[in-house]
């Protein structure tokens, strides 16, 4: 079954259909739609093996950012982040934007429906747990 999965993602990724995950904090459920790139496709076949679990810190006044436990190809290229955005930061570290910043990252994806005021009062202060899934 999961072959089939993975070979389905793998056309739809060359299809240029969205692929869909799920970001959960605080049992609040929210959709983002990864890149179209082999860094978003590696983080969708890790997710696939089951959901991923990130203990995220402030980082910057304009991040939660915690460790994934394994890292995923990267492709840093100089860009300006976005609140909602989904950043690989240094091949391991899994950023979710809440306020712009520019620096060598890799984007892997965007929330979506969700505002940036939204995003920054349910990710709270201090710590955060953040689930990805591909399980709806």
């Amino acid at each position: 079954m999961r072959v089939i999965l993975s070979l389905f993602c793998l056309f739809s990724f060359v299809l240029g259909e969205k692929m869909e995950i799920f970001v959960i904090i605080n049992e609040q459920k929210l959709k983002a739609v990864l890149a179209e790139n082999s860094r978003a496709l590696a983080l969708y076949k890790e997710l696939e093996k089951g959901d991923i679990i990130i203990n995220a810190s402030d980082y910057g006044g304009f991040e939660k950012s915690g460790k994934l436990p394994s890292p995923l190809p990267r492709n840093d290229e100089q860009i300006t982040m976005q609140p909602c955005d989904i950043i690989l930061y240094s091949g391991q570290t899994f950023v979710l934007a809440y306020d712009t910043n520019s620096w060598p990252l890799t984007r892997l994806g965007k929330l979506d429906g969700i505002s940036k005021d939204e995003l920054k009062k349910l990710l709270g202060t201090g710590n955060a747990k953040i689930r990805l899934s591909v399980r709806k």
